[in-house]
């Protein structure tokens, strides 16, 4: 491929402090670059320097002729009359005024008769029209009207002032206007910031699809692996280059530090010995040989070995909690509303228990948050309560952390009121453990920047002692190791958890429940993470609270209409037979339901796996009339007996509804599916114990699956 840009050797300083030493990379059309690094490395500058808006102190940057770049700037426009539409429209001025002037173009050559002129603007407007056909521009409003939704503006909101925009939506019409010029070259710094889920994917989707090259800083994991096919690690300032997303760089880095690690010790071990040679046979029988290892030794400390470029993951942890009830939470029929008496959770019935890590999802401002200050009784429901379990101690991070005193030393700020015994010495442990050392300890809280705000606000939280932790976005402005390290700490605390988070990867990795928050108020509980939920969306088990029609009329119990899991039968002709069949019983209009109630045989067609649900002693029954008189059976004897009826089954399970035991089979089976996924991974497969835990819990799930089935097979004869 072409390559489009060439860096060579850029340096920058602030005041004495170097951030970028010797940077130097190329850039291919067509590369989606992911560029990474810890908080504080430079990955901004870097970015500010390729767009022109800061100056390096050294180093070339060649781009190719007619190469145009952009840069998502985060900026905030507050007296701007014009409307979203209108600014959106600005990042097409060039192709506007290009239709205008092929317009005039056009009558221009209607009108003239001289030949010369009539040659000279044929070829203009032969290549304006070219021109435009390339940008699709005979198109634009369609194309404004797509990235305007995408990025997450309804239909209402586009005639909006800009100057009413918050700066999160502010953000989102910048990220609309670099898309719709599609420079050569797009620069995006954190580009999935205030999107909600819905809006990320579309994100993903739409960098992944085009053709122009992308610089991409981002901590949104997944965003990474989606979009990018290359890696620049930039780390104490210089670059490390790795092919693929980021997955494959973790990979890579591994490999690639086992040879950095051995190659330094080797040079360490070769120098020592070096030194000390000569440091005992300097004077002496072995004097030439001392001088020749001298010389030996100038040579290695000319070309010395680079130590291993690791990145260190923060030692976060969180302090071993005291034993609670059973019960964390109990929530019984939880409604809130705000705007115009518009729930924003209706109903809302759930327990959290003891140990438990639930994750809440739900599309921006459908109560998230507001639900979280419910449960700390920090806001009153509209009906329903919520119960606290017994022995609770909650530590609470919040996203505004407004938790820390602005005012203090950040050495103060994270001692908590009801710890009286805390010496300086364990608190500036504590710190250290999140990242914050040194002077950054005896800095004032309002001179940290987001990152270090954070990771503040969570050693506060590690030193309240708290046995259940409540995060409303713990990772904002946290880099990729922080919340590895972040996730570390979660997963090994032994309370119980419950937060909101809009980094899947994330979710993916702490949460083993979910409390999904729908648009129409409806929620939906699920037992497993993001890959489950996905899971779920994709077989039509679940609605997808984050699509535009999610509020669509759907079954109570089911959380999803049946027009539209017959649509997604329908859409997926490769389901097999056993999954369709499950769900047919499940999904028919309430008007079609009532009529195959009435008719005396029609009942639901199940699998051919599971026993024919309608027997005949059962259909012998169904035709008896009031009196008790008898009906013969198909298989009367000869003597013309009739068999009479026979006794009510009894029932080996508890009664349950299939459409639940249906849900609670493809559950378990993602979590076949995810532990097999984990058995692939390599450091699970180099490890014994773990690989025997993993097959012992695969075979439980699969006892239990069968178990399942046969409830189902159970319910579906006798639940009549």
């Amino acid at each position: 491929m072409e390559v489009i840009l060439t860096v060579e050797h850029l340096r920058k300083y602030f005041s004495s402090d170097p951030v970028l030493v010797d940077v130097s990379f190329q850039l291919r059309a067509g590369d989606k670059v992911g560029l990474v690094g810890p908080n504080g490395c430079g990955k901004t500058t870097l970015l500010n320097i390729l767009a022109g808006r800061e100056e390096s102190e050294k180093g070339t940057i060649d781009k190719a002729s007619g190469t145009s770049i952009g840069y998502l700037e985060q900026r905030h426009q507050t007296d701007c009359r014009r409307t979203v539409l209108e600014e959106a429209k600005l990042a097409l001025a060039p192709l506007i005024e290009m239709q205008h002037e092929a317009e005039y173009l056009a009558n221009q050559l209607a009108q003239t008769t001289d030949e010369t002129e009539l040659i000279r603007l044929s070829v203009r407007y032969d290549r304006i029209h070219e021109s435009l056909q390339h940008h699709d521009a005979y198109h634009f409003d369609y194309r404004i009207e797509k990235i305007l939704h995408g990025v997450g503006f309804t239909d209402d909101e586009f005639s909006k002032p800009v100057s009413a925009l918050s700066g999160g939506e502010m953000n989102r019409l910048n990220l609309a206007q670099l898309l719709l010029e599609e420079p050569d070259i797009m620069l995006l710094d954190e580009p999935s910031n205030h999107l909600d889920l819905l809006a990320t994917e579309w994100l993903e989707n739409f960098l992944h699809d085009t053709s122009a090259s992308v610089i991409l800083v981002s901590h949104d994991r997944y965003f990474l692996d989606r979009v990018t096919n290359r890696t620049l690690e930039l780390f104490h300032g210089t670059i490390d280059d790795y092919s693929g997303n980021f997955s494959k760089y973790t990979a890579l880095k591994e490999e690639r530090l086992t040879v950095q690690t051995r190659t330094y010790e080797k040079y360490v071990e070769e120098v020592e010995k070096a030194k000390e040679f000569i440091r005992r046979n300097h004077y002496g029988m072995k004097a030439a040989q001392a001088e020749d290892r001298r010389k030996k030794l100038e040579r290695l400390m000319e070309t010395p070995a680079n130590p291993p470029r690791k990145i260190e993951s923060l030692p976060m942890h969180f302090s071993k909690p005291k034993r609670t009830g059973d019960i964390i939470f109990r929530c019984e029929k939880l409604s809130k509303s705000f705007t115009f008496g518009k729930p924003l959770f209706q109903d809302l019935t759930f327990n959290i228990e003891r140990g438990q890590r639930w994750a809440i999802l739900g599309p921006n401002g459908c109560g998230k948050t507001t639900l979280l200050r419910c449960l700390l009784n920090e806001i009153t429901p509209d009906s329903g309560q919520s119960i606290h379990g017994q022995g609770l101690k909650i530590g609470y991070f919040d996203q505004q952390l407004h938790v820390l005193d602005d005012s203090l030393q950040v050495l103060d700020a994270i001692r908590p009121v009801n710890k009286k015994v805390f010496e300086e010495p364990a608190r500036r442990n504590l710190l250290g453990s999140f990242g914050l050392t040194g002077d950054q300890q005896l800095q004032k809280v309002a001179s940290l920047s987001g990152g270090q705000r954070c990771r503040a606000a969570l050693a506060k939280l590690s030193a309240e002692d708290a046995n259940v932790l409540i995060l409303d976005e713990p990772t904002n402005h946290l880099d990729l190791w922080a919340r590895a390290a972040l996730e570390k700490a979660i997963r090994d605390f032994g309370g119980t958890v419950l937060f909101i988070s809009h980094d899947r990867y994330f979710v993916d990795r702490v949460a083993d429940h979910l409390l999904i928050i729908q648009p129409d108020a409806r929620f939906k509980i699920l037992e497993g993470n993001y890959s489950t939920f996905r899971h779920m969306v994709s077989k039509g088990l679940i609605a997808d609270p984050f699509l535009a029609d999610a509020c669509s009329d759907r079954k109570a119990a089911g959380g999803i209409s049946g027009k539209s899991m017959v649509s997604v039968i329908k859409q997926n002709p490769n389901r097999n037979n056993k999954e369709q069949n499950l769900w047919k019983t499940n999904t028919q209009p309430k008007e079609i339901e009532q009529k195959k109630i009435n008719k005396e045989t029609a009942q639901p067609t199940p699998n051919k796996k599971y026993k024919e649900p309608l027997r005949k002693e059962e259909h012998w029954k169904n035709q008896q009339g009031k009196t008790g008189e008898t009906v013969p059976l198909d298989n009367t004897n000869s003597s013309g007996v009739t068999k009479t009826k026979k006794e009510k089954k009894v029932r080996k399970f508890p009664f349950r509804k299939t459409h639940e035991i249906e849900e609670e089979i493809f559950a378990r089976e993602t979590q076949i599916m995810t532990l097999n996924e984990d058995l692939l991974r390599p450091e699970i497969a180099r490890d014994g114990e773990r690989t025997k835990t993993i097959h012992h819990e695969i075979k439980e799930e699969q006892d239990k699956i069968a178990l399942l089935y046969e409830h189902w097979e159970e319910a579906n004869e006798l639940n009549w």
